[in-house]
């Protein structure tokens, strides 16, 4: 019988997770919106829906005691109804939040903050863990390095960057292990880096040198709107420019997976292919 649901499991952090499971032959169930165009490993159930309509989450939950949860909107309106759906089926709740949040210093980390209040009252048994920066959002980056080696964009202020595999590893072993309910995990990296250490790691992994250059906020929304993202999306994004330096290292991951967490110096070589 499946047991783990996976939400957001076509993600960076969800499809990770979902491997990490089956590599450890638990069954687990993931939560997609297209179910026919979805690759998922071998053995993977898939259950298609949207968070936005909780009567298809209601059939996703058949058999199924945990969820990790990913939240893939701006706002906090519809999880109580998403909650209470996951609470009428299932006993336990893991939650990918930020490591932010007590900062609140800008909408998204204001979103996770009330998505932990609504989760404690929920009546589940619920784990929290907060992610430092996850790694994988230098993905977005591949166009501009494939195209002139530069990458060009607003600056937001260091932080210990963590690889989403880290997350994934230790939500896995949250979600099939004991003693982490009403626990909050802080997840880092191991070194706090700037996007500029960033950009000059990924030139190292691919044998080019690349560089990060500073383009001014207003610039940067005047493109990203250019591009279709929703308005609300790009005041989001660049709200994170607005937050204070963190120099916050934990030792969070190796405690829960018994392996020290990845510099970014090994995601980027992880993930040279996808620069070239």
């Amino acid at each position: 019988m499946t047991h783990i649901l996976v939400t957001g499991a076509t993600g960076n952090v969800g499809r990770e997770v979902v491997t990490q499971l089956v590599s450890a032959g638990v069954p687990v169930r993931a939560f997609v919106r297209d179910a026919l165009t979805t690759r998922m490993p071998e053995g993977v159930e898939i259950a298609a829906g949207d968070l936005s309509e909780p009567e298809t989450l209601e059939r996703a939950l058949n058999g199924i005691t945990t969820v990790f949860l990913v939240w893939p909107f701006l706002t906090s309106e519809g999880a109580p109804a998403v909650l209470a759906t996951i609470a009428g089926s299932a006993r336990r709740l893991v939650y990918l939040s930020s490591s932010g949040v007590e900062r609140q210093t800008d909408p998204i980390n204001r979103l996770h903050a009330d998505m932990e209040s609504l989760i404690e009252a929920s009546g589940l048994e619920w784990t929290v863990l907060r992610a430092d920066t996850i790694a994988s959002n230098a993905l977005g980056w591949a166009g501009q390095i494939r195209q002139d080696g530069v990458v060009r964009g607003p600056d937001i202020a260091p932080t210990a960057v963590v690889h989403q595999a880290d997350v994934a590893a230790v939500a896995a072993r949250v979600l099939t292990g004991h003693g982490h309910v009403g626990a909050t995990h802080v997840l880092t990296g191991p070194q706090v880096v700037s996007r500029a250490d960033q950009v000059r790691m990924i030139g190292e992994a691919i044998g080019r040198p690349l560089r990060f250059e500073k383009v001014p906020v207003e610039t940067a929304r005047e493109r990203m709107l250019a591009d279709g993202r929703p308005p609300a999306l790009v005041e989001a994004l660049l709200a994170s420019t607005r937050r204070p330096r963190s120099d916050l290292i934990t030792s969070t991951v190796e405690e829960i997976t018994g392996r020290p967490a990845r510099t970014f110096r090994e995601w980027a070589a992880d993930h040279a292919g996808d620069f070239r």
